[in-house]
This record gives C-alpha cells, structure tokens and sequence, in this order.
C-alpha cells in the first residue's frame, strides 16, 4: 500500500490527470469529452516532463566542462541526491506525509480563502522527505511524525502559491494558474527587486533588432545561438581530457553545438506541451472549482510560465549564472561549504524568475533579478548542507530555497524549543489562514458595498 501511494504521488503527469478527470465529471461532461480531455492533460504533460529531461540531461553534459573550465570543486544542489538516501530512512513516513499533505492542501483550500492546489508531484516528494528527515530528529516518532509533517507540508503547499501569485498575474494576465514549484522565497523576492530597480515598459519581450537580424525574434533561433556560444566556449576552455569523455571522443566542436541543439528541442518540446496541458486542464479546473472547492487555482510546475515571455526565460538563466557564479567566489573566503552552482536549478528556476521579473521590471528588473536569484539558491543551500549532514546526508542538499528555509527554520525551532517549537509554528500557520481569510472575506465585500 505503501508502495502505491508513493508512486502514485511520483506520477505527477497521473495526479494531473486524475484532477482533469474529476473536473470533467464534476462538470457532466460526455464520455467523450472526459476521456479526450483527461489523456490530451496526461499527454501535455508527459510532453513537457520529456522537455524538462532533455534540457536537464543537456546541463549535465556542460556541468563537469563547466566544472573543469572555470577550476571549480564543491558540493552541486541536487534534490534528487538527498532523496536517494532519504527513501531508505523515512519511505513509509514520506509516502504517508505525502498523502495526507495533499488532503490537507485540498481541506484547506476547500474552507479558506487561500484557494491553491499545488499539482507538482515530484516537489510534494522532496518536501516530505525534508519534513521526514527533520521532524525525526527533533523526536518526532510514527503517529505524530506523520500528522505534523501532512499538517505542515499542507500548509506550505497552499501558501507557497499565494505568496507568488500577485507576481504570477503580473505574468499571466490572470489567476487561472499558479506557482507549483518550491521557490516561492525567490519568485518573490526577485520581482520585488526588479520592479523597485527596472521599468516595466521596457520589456524583454520588445527587444529590438534591425532587420537583417529578424531572424532573432524567432526564440527558437535566439536560444539555440546563445546556447551554441555558451556550450562551445566551456567545452573548449575545459581541459582536453574532460571534453574528450564527455563526448566520447566525437570532435569536441560538433559535439557541443549538438548538445546546444538538444537543449534547444527539450525548450521546444516544453513550450508545446505547455500549451498541450493548459488546453485541457484549465477548463477541467473548473469543475473542481464549481463543486469541490469553489474558485480553486492550480499550482502547475515553472515551465508552464516559459511561453508567457520565451526571452526572458533565457536573459532569467544567463542571469541567475552570473548570480551563482559570484557567490561561489565569495564562499571559500567564509565559513560555510563551497557550494557549485547547479545549472539545472539556474536554468529553471532563472527561467520563472526571469518571467516574473521581467512582467514588473522589464529588462534591467530581469537581469537584477536574475543576479540575485542565482546568488539566493546558490547561498542557501550552502546554509543547510551542515543541517543536511547532521541528519547524515553527508555532501548532499537541496537546491531549492524553499526548502532550504523550511529546513533550517524547522531544525533551529527544534534545537531551541524542541516538539514545542513546531507545535507553535503550526499555530502560527493556523492563525495566517483564518486572519488572512477574514481580509480576503473583508476585502472582497468591499467592492460589493461600493457598488451597492
């Protein structure tokens, strides 16, 4: 049973699914309509999933070059690393957390103001394992492990979307969905820089180029030429040796214009699974919103917001490079571990905050943003390494922020205050719902008064 629910909520492309599937019953939808709608939302989805492993397959190919290039040495964030381990110790625990955590995301949603349902199956993992691994060596054991890790991984999975929505609107256009990824920290913090910095009427969107050049309004092109360059000039400044490996002996030129190219697709195949998924799966909402929870918003992985500005998805990375790239510099000189900056985490998570950004910034709010946004992840997960290895994740750490706060928040509020200090967060948390639904309540009566 077990087995089960941890590889059901493994399957995001199925949770999704699932979700399309209730909101077409929910809205009486004919056999055909349900089934067509359901697969076209699996299908979508399993498209952009495959474009996200083409690109992070691409990365690992310019990590070790970039490695090698630039004489770096330390630890690389890797979510996937801490839940190898994290699976052997605390399996029953996080499969349990994880499907109590969703119900207690849906309760929520359902009886408070705060109206997200976060779909991102594989970030539901990482933060159950995170609350597994913490909350046990503060003494948390069985029964009590598992409530209090579903209560707060519920609550966090609701209030990770609230806290960037006003962000993602700016975005979209719209609240017909929301972030479904656990960076809220730098979704938001990163707008807030750019708009208080940038101009929003300069957006990266209307970047200008002469005629000649026009071929560069085409994001496919522009990205497959920036990566070209940026993948041949780390393979040829890595030593030869490591290049030669990586490409298994083909010409390193060829092989790393390749890569670019392959990375270039994996963008491709996201965009169009995007809008595959989106097709379907937000008229299904619908139906969850009109008799399950009334007026929910899916929280849906970052790539989803990469069509809403393709430029500054690249302009978010490039610039999240830069980010990460001073604070390793600035690392060996403090006591803390020389994180390397992970390019798969620069590339995603630069992406959405490029977007963001540039939606309140435009140009120059992106690229700040962007500088800021690669030194926070790259920061933060130097902080919960030493966490990380107490728990005996030795050289492993998360490479999201939000999990890196949520750890060291929960780990420090357990040393000084031991089970009582989580006991208070979690009325902490009770209390920002019920006030935080008595404003919206408030709020959304005051138009109506006006009107009246």
């Amino acid at each position: 049973m077990m087995n089960f629910v941890y590889s059901f909520f493994n399957q995001p492309a199925i949770i999704i699914g699932l979700i399309a599937f209730i909101g077409l019953v929910a809205l009486r939808k004919p056999i055909d309509k349900i089934l067509s709608g359901t697969f076209k939302t699996v299908v979508g989805f399993v498209i952009l999933s495959q474009g996200g492993g083409i690109i992070s397959s691409a990365l690992e190919k310019l990590s070790p070059a970039f490695e090698s290039a630039f004489q770096v040495q330390g630890v690389i964030p890797s979510n996937e690393a801490v839940i190898g381990l994290a699976e052997t110790l605390f399996g029953a625990e996080m499969a349990l957390i994880m499907a109590f955590g969703f119900i207690c995301n849906i309760l929520i949603a359902r009886f408070t103001k705060f109206k997200y349902i976060f779909l991102t199956g594989h970030h539901v993992l990482f933060m159950s394992a995170l609350l597994a691994a913490v909350l046990s060596t503060i003494g948390f054991r069985g029964t009590e492990l598992v409530i209090t890790g579903s209560l707060i991984l519920g609550a966090v999975m609701t209030l990770s979307p609230a806290v960037v929505q006003p962000f993602y609107r700016k975005a979209t256009g719209n609240d017909n969905i929301a972030m479904g990824h656990f960076n809220a920290i730098s979704y938001s913090l990163s707008p807030l820089i750019s708009k208080a910095v940038g101009n929003k009427q300069r957006s990266t969107e209307d970047i200008k180029v002469p005629k000649q050049l026009s071929f560069f309004r085409d994001n496919t092109i522009t990205t497959a030429i920036v990566m070209i360059i940026l993948y041949v000039v780390t393979y040829l400044f890595a030593e030869r040796s490591v290049a030669m490996e990586l490409s298994g002996g083909d010409n390193i030129v060829m092989y790393a214009v390749m890569q670019a190219m392959i990375f270039t697709a994996g963008f491709v195949v996201v965009l169009h699974g995007v809008r595959m998924m989106l097709a379907e799966i937000v008229p299904a909402f619908k139906g969850i919103s009109e008799k399950i929870v009334p007026d929910a918003t899916p929280a849906l992985d970052v790539p989803v917001l990469f069509p809403y500005a393709p430029n500054a998805v690249l302009i978010g990375f490039m610039s999240s490079v830069v980010g990460g790239l001073m604070v390793f510099l600035i690392l060996p000189f403090t006591p803390l571990p020389v994180i390397i900056p992970g390019l798969i985490n620069l590339f995603f998570v630069g992406a959405g905050v490029g977007v963001l950004a540039n939606a309140v910034g435009g140009i120059r709010g992106t690229i700040v943003g962007g500088i800021f946004n690669g030194a926070l992840i790259t920061f933060l997960p130097a902080l919960m390494l030493p966490l990380l290895g107490e728990l005996g994740f030795a050289n492993s750490t998360f490479g999201d922020a939000d999990f890196a706060v949520t750890g060291i928040l929960l780990g420090q509020l357990g040393v000084l205050f031991s089970k009582a200090g989580i006991y208070g967060i979690l009325f902490i948390l009770a209390l920002i719902f019920i006030v935080g639904s008595i404003i919206k309540a408030r709020n959304n009566k005051m138009p109506e008064a006006e009107a009246k």
